[in-house]
């Protein structure tokens, strides 16, 4: 029997937990109210979520034993995967249009990082090492993107005065965006960076836990793990930078299309600094 099998059997007890598990969090979150900005309660979207993963985690298996077979079936997987992420980032940053521009932060983190990886031959171009590597840098990204930009617009919506201070002092629209919203959006690297700081003291992550039910040595398993935590800082610094470039040019907000976006931006800059002249 697999070591992973031993620890984690795939029987009628492990569906009945797993729902156990879920109806709780589910219960919990229904209890307690928990919603966001908007009010929208955060019980529903656990159990959506929930159910959405054993669905998606079944077709993914049953995919990825196909995909592997052939390149091309590859890199059309890793491109799906990419845009679903870029998608969830968007959404969860605004609801307006550009939305899309999601995809240049987990893009600039991830794709140079998959082809240094590629190049120097760490990890080959096959279906079982560079779906999962490119998968959990691809998950940081997103994180790291979507943390950094709901904080950073937050932030600009609630000290909109000091942003418009800063213009009637003189600030170019961007600079006077970064130095509000800078600090916040830059929070978003906390998770990685205690992660990265408490590995094997506090937790054991993904990585390292599978390498050992795998089978593999605990140096080995270390190493890989040791690899990954850092390919994801790599990934989620240049997220959040790039993610808080975009917000501080306007590229990137909540503002209705049809009225908001950089030019709004540029047009109250130059009232306030005409109101200054005068």
């Amino acid at each position: 029997m697999l070591a992973a099998e031993a620890l984690l059997p795939v029987n009628t007890t492990l569906g009945v937990v797993l729902a156990a598990l879920l109806l709780a969090a589910v219960t919990v979150a229904a209890f307690a109210r928990l919603a966001d900005t908007r009010e929208r309660g955060y019980a529903r979207a656990i159990a959506l979520a929930g159910l959405r993963a054993a669905v998606q985690l079944a077709a993914v298996s049953a995919l990825i034993g196909w995909v592997v077979r052939a390149v091309p079936l590859l890199l059309c997987f890793l491109a799906l995967m990419f845009a679903i992420a870029v998608r969830t980032a968007g959404r969860r940053i605004t609801d307006n249009r550009t939305w899309w521009w999601a995809a240049a932060p987990i893009g600039a983190g991830v794709l140079p990082v998959v082809a240094v990886l590629l190049l120097t031959g760490l990890v080959p171009l096959k279906g079982v090492a560079l779906i999962p590597v490119t998968g959990i840098l691809i998950g940081g990204g997103l994180t790291a993107t979507v943390l950094a930009g709901r904080r950073a617009l937050d932030e600009l919506r609630t000290r909109h005065g000091e942003v418009e201070a800063g213009l009637a002092l003189g600030l170019l629209d961007r600079d006077a965006r970064l130095e509000i919203a800078r600090p916040t959006a830059s929070d978003a690297l906390l998770p990685g960076l205690d992660q990265t700081r408490t590995v094997g003291l506090v937790t054991l992550p993904g990585a390292f836990v599978g390498m050992l039910l795998g089978g593999a040595s605990p140096v080995l398993a270390g190493a890989v793990q040791l690899f990954v935590l850092v390919a994801l800082e790599a990934v989620q610094v240049v997220a959040v930078a790039v993610v808080l470039e975009l917000i501080a040019r306007g590229l990137l907000h909540r503002a209705p299309v049809a009225g908001g976006g950089p030019g709004r931006w540029r047009r109250r800059s130059r009232t306030l600094r005409g109101a200054e002249g005068e």
